[in-house]
C-alpha cells in the first residue's frame, strides 16, 4: 500500500504587524507599545500622514524606532508600520526590494540586490531583433533568392554563424509538437531563436529548453511551414 504524500504547507514570513499607528504613542504609552515589540526583528516604515517617508530593517525594532524620534527624521513622521519577520535570512533583501519599488524621499540609500541579474540588455536584444522584423513588414523586406541561400550556408561553416542564419526569414515562426502541445518559437535574421522569452543559439537549444531535461536533435524537433502551409522539419532546409 503506498503513502500518501503529505503536502507541505510553506510557512509564513511575516509572524506580526502593526499598521499606520500614531508616533504619539511613544509618548501615551510608550512602555506598552516598547514592551510588545522588545526584541522583535523586521521591516518597518514612517509615514507623514498618508505618504511614505522612510522604509527600514532592524534586529530590534523597539530601539530603532525610538531612536528616529531623536535623530534626523525627528518631526518629520507622523505614523509608522512595521512588519515582524520570523527570520533574518533574507531581512536585508526585503528592505532593499521594498526601497527599489517605493523609494521613499527619507531614505538616502537605495540599496543592491547582489544576486540578481539585471534583466535590460536580454530585453535590448528582444527589442531590437522585434524592431527589425516589424520594419521590414513594413518596408516589404525582400526574401532572400536560393542562391543567396546557398552562398550564406557556406558562410555558416567558414565564419562561425549561428546554424539558422539566412535559412529562414526574420520572424518567421517555427513550431514543435511534444506530449500533445504544441510550442512556438521564432526566428530572427540574425539566426537567433526566441522562445519562452528567451535567446537561443541554436534549434536543439531551443528544443531542449521545451523538453526541460535529455538531449534532442533540434533540426527534426522544429518544424516550419512551407509556401504550402505544410509543417516540414527544419532540417530540410540544410539540403540542397
Amino acid at each position: 500500500m503506498r503513502k500518501k504524500k503529505v503536502k507541505r504547507v510553506a510557512r509564513a514570513i511575516v509572524a506580526g504587524h502593526l499598521e499606520k499607528i500614531s508616533s504619539r504613542i511613544f509618548d501615551q504609552n510608550r512602555s506598552l507599545i516598547t514592551e510588545m515589540i522588545k526584541g522583535r526583528y523586521g521591516v518597518y516604515a514612517l509615514y507623514r500622514r498618508e505618504k511614505l517617508y522612510y522604509v527600514g530593517l532592524a534586529t530590534n525594532l523597539r530601539s530603532r524606532i525610538n531612536q528616529h524620534l531623536k535623530d534626523r527624521h525627528k518631526g518629520k513622521w507622523t505614523h509608522f508600520s512595521l512588519y515582524i519577520l520570523r527570520k533574518t535570512d533574507h531581512l536585508r533583501e526585503i528592505e532593499t526590494l521594498l526601497l527599489r519599488i517605493a523609494d521613499p524621499t527619507g531614505n538616502y540609500m537605495k540599496g543592491k540586490l547582489k544576486s540578481s541579474k539585471d534583466l535590460r540588455p536580454e530585453l535590448k536584444v528582444l527589442l531590437t531583433e522585434d524592431f527589425k522584423g516589424l520594419i521590414e513588414d513594413i518596408l516589404g523586406g525582400k526574401k532572400a533568392a536560393p542562391k543567396e541561400v546557398k552562398k550564406k550556408k557556406k558562410k555558416i561553416k567558414s565564419e562561425g554563424d549561428l546554424p539558422l542564419k539566412g535559412l529562414l526569414r526574420n520572424g518567421q515562426g517555427i513550431y514543435a509538437n511534444y506530449k500533445g502541445k504544441v510550442y512556438h518559437a521564432v526566428v530572427y535574421s540574425s539566426g537567433l531563436i526566441r522562445f519562452g522569452g528567451k535567446l537561443y543559439q541554436t534549434p536543439s537549444a531551443a528544443g531542449m529548453a521545451v523538453i526541460d531535461k535529455g538531449a534532442v536533435n533540434g533540426w527534426a524537433f522544429w518544424k516550419y511551414k512551407d509556401k504550402g502551409g505544410k509543417l516540414r522539419p527544419i532540417g530540410d532546409l540544410r539540403k540542397g
